[in-house]
């Protein structure tokens, strides 16, 4: 088949969105597909210091075309983003690669803009369209405004197919949107398992014990948590050392807090690292520490597990689909930083704790959460997709060729897309 695939954000962007397209549209170019990828990206100061930006690489598996999100790019206090026209821009960008060799099947990742984007080429091209659900789309993402539950209500009613990445997270959606759940398909996140692999024995520990925490620096993944749980445990005389790789919206409030708090001298900040060298990072840490507030599904923790890493977590959408408390990792609730604090504790004091959980979470994700076999389950539904009828009833809901000016420019992403 031949993929016209629409990403949000690809590298040199940080995130898991990037590490998702990164692996699927290999793995699915190992399987024979033909694809090309139509990112989105940002260069100006507030979106690089926020993802890392700049245009996205040349990939030796597939065609890759960068779109500059101008319309993202304008947005402050005084002047919404224009998502409107960056979706302007991507149609026309992908209509001119039609021309030249039709596709077989438009896959976008992230409803919104994305995934209307998919919609409308489905209908101009008479072929079938697919969307993957990303963690904006369930957790925020058309709660706030009437603009977005359109665009939102459109994708997720009349999307051929819906992948996402775990049960948790489609009852999320389900319960957000008011969606049937059995309009999802469950295809979980995959890692990486030769590039992820311990660097020592399963349930090592240095001294002083090494605490990771590596992705978007975000007080919604719960990384002033992690700060304050850190905090805790040096009050109590344990020896350990805070690493915190990674950038994003509150990395300097991470930083502030750490000053605050007075601990710079056992706090290390990574700051970003690119995809090529994240495995090396997990060599840096003896437990992973994900207190996250909320998940799509989590790459950094199938990424740990790979690398045999105890994990530490929270009982969330999202991550309790994949982490088992006591089993292959540990959970606390989100927030509460004193729970969080004393599951760190047991675990640096309990060795053969440590040992187990890494050796059931090495094992689980080698199993389940392996790229050849997610793609494999991909091509499964392109293959049953492209048989059924083209759903146009979506521009009932949605009017593609609306602009700026016809948007609900209440919705707080107007002036902070990159919190989309």
């Amino acid at each position: 088949m031949r993929i016209c695939f629409l990403s949000r954000r690809y590298f040199p962007a940080v995130s898991g969105m990037s590490v998702y397209a990164r692996n699927m549209t290999k793995a699915l170019a190992d399987r024979g597909h033909e694809i090309v990828m139509i990112s989105q990206y940002r260069e100006d100061e507030k979106g690089v210091g926020i993802y890392g930006g700049g245009p996205p690489p040349d990939e030796t598996w597939m065609e890759v075309d960068g779109l500059r999100s101008f319309g993202e790019e304008q947005a402050d206090e005084n002047t919404p983003a224009d998502f409107e026209m960056d979706m302007r821009e991507m149609l026309a960008t992908a209509e001119e690669y039609h021309a030249k060799k039709p596709f077989d099947v438009v896959h976008a990742q992230y409803c919104y803009p994305n995934g209307l984007v998919a919609l409308e080429l489905s209908r101009r091209w008479n072929v079938p369209n697919i969307t993957s659900i990303q963690g904006g789309d369930g957790h925020w993402v058309g709660l706030c405004c009437k603009t977005h539950k359109k665009a939102m209500d459109a994708v997720l009613q009349h999307a051929m197919a819906l992948i996402i990445g775990c049960e948790s997270f489609a009852k999320e959606v389900s319960e957000n949107h008011n969606i049937p759940l059995q309009r999802f398909t469950i295809i979980p996140g995959a890692t990486n398992t030769k590039q992820f692999q311990p660097s020592q024995a399963l349930g090592n520990i240095q001294n002083p014990a090494r605490l990771l925490y590596h992705g978007r620096v975000d007080q919604r993944k719960g990384v002033l948590d992690f700060i304050e749980a850190g905090k805790l445990l040096l009050d109590e005389k344990i020896n350990i050392k805070l690493i915190i790789s990674g950038i994003g919206p509150d990395l300097e409030a991470a930083k502030n807090r750490v000053k605050t708090l007075k601990i710079d001298a056992v706090t290390e900040f990574l700051g970003m690292v690119s995809y090529k060298n994240a495995h090396e990072v997990y060599h840096q840490g003896d437990i992973f520490v994900s207190p996250t507030y909320a998940e799509g599904f989590s790459n950094t923790i199938l990424e740990a597990m790979a690398s045999g890493l105890p994990i530490v977590s929270t009982d969330t959408v999202g991550v309790k689909d994949c982490v088992s408390h006591g089993i292959n990792g540990m959970l606390t609730q989100p927030g509460a930083i004193p729970a969080l604090a004393k599951v760190l504790k047991e675990l640096i004091s309990d060795e053969e704790l440590r040992r187990k959980l890494a050796e059931n979470a090495k094992k689980e994700v080698e199993t389940k959460y392996s790229w050849p076999v997610v793609a494999e389950q991909l091509e499964t539904v392109y293959k049953k997709i492209s048989e059924e009828k083209i759903d146009t009833d979506w521009l009932e809901k949605y009017n593609i060729s609306d602009r700026l000016e016809d948007a609900d420019l209440s919705c707080r992403f107007r002036k902070n897309p990159h919190l989309l």
